[in-house]
């Protein structure tokens, strides 16, 4: 991954809460984050819903929009001041052309994949303490790095049902 972010001539610094994309924009730039963290989310009548997070040493995008070239429902938006690399969609169009790296994006694109389609079972059949337990097993630096209460938006739960597992569990 250290060749694709080599690629990334601009960083971007954001500040709490600041957007990096919001809902409605094209956004064909993948970003590594140096440091802090974000969270992608929709809008669902009115309520957010936090679908993915990003944080130091991740990569994060709209990845419909830089797949597609048309625009996203999703925002992104910083949870705390948070740095990241810019990796247009031109320089990895460029960095495909090489085997190996196809190798590479393959892999980086099937994790992803693999991740939201557990998180979607997760969410339609599991408990939230089984919920949480996945996550806490998948993702233990979540705890670290992201507030509680995006944590319980993400595993679609109240932020006291959150607090309660994270006693009994932790």
């Amino acid at each position: 991954m250290k060749e694709l972010i080599e690629l990334s001539e601009k960083t971007i610094t954001l500040k709490r809460n600041e957007f990096l994309k919001v809902q409605g924009s094209i956004d064909t730039n993948i970003y590594y984050v140096e440091e802090g963290s974000l969270r992608i989310f929709v809008v669902d009548a009115d309520e957010e819903r936090t679908i993915r997070f990003g944080y130091k040493e991740n990569l994060i995008t709209s990845l419909d929009s830089f797949l597609t070239n048309k625009p996203s429902d999703y925002y992104i938006q910083a949870i705390k001041k948070t740095v990241v690399r810019v990796i247009t969609k031109a320089h990895v169009e460029d960095f495909l052309k090489i085997d190996k790296n196809q190798r590479l994006w393959s892999g980086i694109l099937e994790n992803v994949i693999v991740q939201q389609l557990e998180r979607e079972i997760d969410i339609l059949t599991s408990s939230p303490k089984k919920r949480f337990q996945r996550v806490l097993e998948r993702s233990p630096q979540l705890f670290q790095e992201i507030p509680s209460k995006h944590i319980a938006n993400y595993l679609r739960m109240t932020p006291e049902t959150l607090s309660r597992l994270r006693k009994t569990l932790i």
